[in-house]
């Protein structure tokens, strides 16, 4: 595979010091036996591994999501607040937008709960649990029910996704959507049972002058002097379960929010970064390497 998709929680801690930088990237569910905790607690996390995925407990996972389509949102408020980036929020924004109220040009702001903006299509999904599936796989290759190569197919993982999903304690829950995964290159396979939110307004936006500054040129530059951010809010049936809109639905009543200090930072501070990256190249083989410098690189370059 030239690239490993990964549509799950994932970890990358970047230690903010200036005599020593480590990185990695790990999978909450897998911290405990790759380690990883450990070393990040050395360099001063203060969490311990069920304090960031917890998939009978609240944790860290319930106030990380997936905004929209696959970006990272962030729930900063018990009352369902989402911080997100300004290019995230970008189609929502200009959905909103009319030459009468052009938010992209001018920004937008909710002053009160009745003026955030309902967004059709708009959906805020949470990852409730996360199951190792890979002997379930493999024993259908090994039972000649499905072929290796047939294993990676969405249709019977997603299949299987439902197999299992019917079987399980999350199966009446409202709102909830299993999916099946390869993973680092079909070794281990992954079932995620996410919980969907379809109720997401549109609270703030900056103007695209400062949320998009510097354009797409600069989005991955370093130091970056953009105010790249935009606000939801996801609001939810009486019960606090996914709804679809509604005049009644009321902002969501989260588990765990994140804390914005404005306290500032000083230098030996550690810092951390969880969310949900859309790919990684850390698995390629040599092989792929190659393929990747001289067949695609190259030529890009040159054009």
């Amino acid at each position: 595979m030239n690239r490993l998709r990964l549509y799950l929680l994932a970890l990358t801690a970047l230690i903010v010091c200036s005599a020593k930088a480590d990185e990695g990237m790990w999978l909450l569910q897998l911290m405990q036996q790759q380690h990883s905790i450990d070393m990040m607690k050395k360099q001063g996390l203060k969490l311990e591994a069920q304090d960031l995925y917890n998939p009978n407990g609240v944790s860290l996972k319930d106030a990380v999501g997936i905004f929209g389509g696959g970006c990272t949102g962030e729930i900063i408020s018990p009352e369902g607040l989402i911080l997100t980036n300004h290019h995230c929020g970008y189609a929502s924004i200009q959905q909103h937008s009319s030459v009468e109220h052009d938010y992209l040009t001018d920004g937008f702001w909710a002053t009160s709960r009745d003026k955030e903006l309902p967004t059709p299509g708009l959906k805020f999904t949470f990852i409730e649990r996360i199951e190792d599936i890979t002997d379930i796989v493999n024993a259908k290759v090994a039972a000649k029910e499905i072929t290796e190569s047939e294993s990676f197919t969405g249709a019977f993982l997603q299949k299987l996704a439902e197999e299992l999903y019917s079987k399980s304690a999350l199966k009446d829950k409202k709102g909830i959507v299993p999916q099946a995964l390869p993973f680092y290159a079909g070794n281990k396979f992954y079932l995620f049972y996410k919980k969907i939110y379809p109720d997401v307004r549109m609270v703030a936006a900056p103007p695209s002058s400062i949320g998009k500054f510097g354009g797409d040129t600069d989005n991955w530059m370093w130091p970056r002097h953009t105010g790249d951010f935009s606000m939801f809010r996801i609001y939810a049936d009486a019960n606090g379960e996914p709804a679809e809109y509604s005049a009644s639905n009321t902002p969501l009543k989260t588990k765990k929010h994140l804390s914005v200090s404005i306290k500032g930072l000083k230098e030996g501070d550690y810092a951390m970064i969880m969310g949900f990256p859309g790919s990684t190249s850390r698995y390629l083989t040599v092989s792929e390497v190659k393929e990747r410098m001289e067949s695609e690189n190259e030529p890009r370059i040159r054009i």
